[in-house]
């Protein structure tokens, strides 16, 4: 979603501003600005599109300064124009807000009635007024913005700076992730500490409703007005990896990472084809009282839901449900004693799973229900981490395009490691099952290595979708949740409209969809649900539909007239998904070069959505 990047240093932090903008353009953006302290003038510039249209305007004006904020923004009030562009102003007070201010319009309408007026259609020009009206009242930039703070409902992450203060900048965190990143003689903010890894590797996580002070040398914290110490971390140089090296673009670079992911994420649980003795040790009390497992996820991080339900059930006989994070915050959902909550996210800060998770804590903490959580995530440092009891990283690194891929598939690795746990802890699976399935875990790079090798006959096949307007994944068993995802994949990017069935819906419905101009995706893996899922490829084709089919290897699925087939290596049925997930990816991404879309960046769309 939106970014926010801001700083006090004793040097022009003009350039850091724009690329902390820079390095924060895979979350999703239609415009971009700054507004720097100099002079005791507010200077600002603000343009609609790339980042690289603000950094044009700026250079243009040689404006500089050592305070200052900037903001990439995805709109949610308002279109994207340059008025409604941040930073916003009021008199000498300038802001920069992600989240969304949902009394903003009682708050604006009071406003207005005191005379303020609005010059754009943005939530976030309420906080801009409040601030400059508050400081009517006190000489203090930080107890003005405390004044107003509690006047706001919703989701927020504020920079502010004004001209009479030059040598401080006032943050605010509440529902939307913002860092402190820590230098010498200089400190700033984001909403993403990739913005700040080329000035520094320190950082301060802020909590729920803290209130910072920022100056050149100094950095305070409060909640509440009291004053609090958050700890400094140091994070691994290694997180700053994220440049498209000889890739044409991120996800391309990102799906070809995903071998070496993968072994990442499974090297932390595993010791040759055993679960480590330490691995989520201090979960085991929890585990070994769960009597079932609520998933709760949002688009891909769902998906990944979907199919450890199946495991789940199928390997470790522990009933498991997964919902859609923004259905279940919102349904009174009934809270089950001894019931593992697990949160699926790739950032970690998902609005809507953020939100189902402290609404669950609630409800279960009045009702003095015992139940666990558990944060499957990619972010160490991220607000669902922190606010589980337990958490299970998917060592992915960063992931830059918005159509996730190996922030999918390592999360799939982490669920099944999380099972086998579970099942371990339990008593409810075998150790020679254990031994199996860690040993095909291991050889599940090397798999994934030899279907990479299919990209030319992948890219090939692309070019029959080039012109399509719709297209229909079909798959059984877990194969269904990667329908779903292959569908999302094309949608996202190519701007296909495409659906994800379970192959034995097809005769209730989606069958009506199938002619000659419907390009049909299959996925086949040798299971027990082969035979069947040929019956239902003989059913499109005898309505004329145009198959594409990802097959293993020995499945006996062979090209003919209007059936293209891409042969999959050979992987266990219960460790398919992982794998086939490659080649949706690559159809996906090949398509929308293809047409010519953005592929990282696609419209409308942001990585991390930190708002509903």
């Amino acid at each position: 979603m939106c970014g926010i990047v801001g700083g006090i240093a004793e040097r022009s932090i003009t350039n850091i501003l724009i690329e902390g903008l820079k390095r924060l353009e895979y979350r999703g953006y239609d415009s971009a600005g700054l507004a720097l302290i100099n002079g005791g003038q507010v200077l600002r510039e603000r343009r609609v599109g790339k980042v690289a249209n603000l950094e044009e305007a700026v250079n243009e004006s040689h404006i500089a300064g050592s305070l200052g904020i900037a903001h990439t923004r995805w709109a949610t009030h308002g279109k994207p124009t340059e008025n409604n562009a941040h930073p916003h102003i009021s008199g000498d007070v300038a802001v920069v807000h992600n989240g969304i201010i949902e009394n903003y319009q009682e708050l604006k309408d009071d406003l207005e009635a005191l005379g303020y007026v609005f010059t754009s259609q943005t939530d976030t020009e309420v906080v801009a007024h409040l601030v400059n009206d508050a400081l009517k009242n006190t000489p203090s930039l930080l107890e003005a913005v405390r004044q107003v703070v509690p006047q706001l409902k919703g989701a927020y992450a504020l920079g502010i700076v004004h001209t009479d203060h030059p040598n401080e900048l006032i943050t605010v965190r509440e529902g939307s992730p913002l860092v402190i990143g820590v230098g010498i003689g200089e400190n700033f903010i984001s909403s993403d500490q990739l913005a700040l890894l080329p000035i520094t590797n320190r950082f301060i996580y802020l909590e729920e409703g803290d209130i910072a002070r920022l100056t050149r040398t100094s950095i305070e914290v409060f909640v509440d007005g009291n004053r609090v110490e958050r700890p400094v971390k140091e994070l691994d140089a290694a997180v700053s990896n994220a440049s498209k090296g000889e890739y044409k673009h991120y996800m391309l670079k990102e799906i070809y990472e995903q071998p070496e992911a993968i072994q990442q994420t499974i090297s932390q649980a595993l010791n040759g084809n055993a679960l480590r003795d330490d691995f989520l040790k201090n979960a085991e009390a929890d585990f070994s009282k769960i009597q079932q497992v609520q998933i709760i996820a949002c688009g891909t991080s769902y998906h990944a839901g979907m199919i450890a339900k199946y495991w789940f059930e199928q390997l470790i006989n522990v009933s498991a449900q997964v919902e859609i994070a923004s259905e279940f915050r919102y349904r009174s959902p009934v809270i089950v004693n001894n019931t593992l909550y697990v949160c699926i996210s790739q950032s970690g800060e998902t609005a809507d799973t953020l939100a189902a998770l402290r609404d669950t804590q609630k409800r279960a903490a009045a009702k003095n229900l015992d139940i666990a959580t558990l944060t499957i995530c990619n972010v160490a440092t991220s607000s669902m981490v922190r606010e589980t009891d337990h958490s299970l990283l998917t060592l992915a690194g960063p992931e830059i395009g918005v159509a996730s891929t190996k922030a999918f598939t390592t999360q799939l690795a982490a669920l099944m490691l999380l099972i086998l746990k579970i099942g371990q802890v339990k008593n409810t699976i075998a150790a020679e099952n254990i031994e199996t399935i860690t040993a095909e875990l291991w050889h599940t790079p090397k798999v994934i290595l030899d279907t990479l090798q299919n990209n030319e006959a992948i890219l090939r096949l692309s070019e029959l979708f080039k012109e399509k307007q719709h297209c229909l994944f079909l798959g059984r068993g877990t194969q269904f949740p990667i329908a779903l995802e292959g569908a999302l994949k094309l949608k996202e990017i190519s701007y296909i409209h495409a659906e994800g069935y379970a192959a034995g819906e097809l005769k209730h419905g989606p069958l009506a969809l199938v002619d000659n101009d419907m390009p049909v995706v299959i996925l086949a893996p040798q299971d027990d649900m082969l035979d069947k899922l040929k019956s239902n490829m003989e059913e499109v084709q005898a309505r004329g539909g145009e198959l594409f089919v990802f097959a293993d290897i020995n499945s006996g699925v062979n090209e003919k007239d209007r059936q293209h087939v891409v042969k999959v290596p050979s992987i266990s049925a219960v460790l398919a998904p992982i794998v086939y997930s490659i080649p949706v990816q690559l159809l996906s991404y090949h398509v929308a070069v293809l047409r010519g879309t953005d592929v990282d960046q696609p419209r409308n769309l942001a990585k991390s959505v930190t708002v509903e």
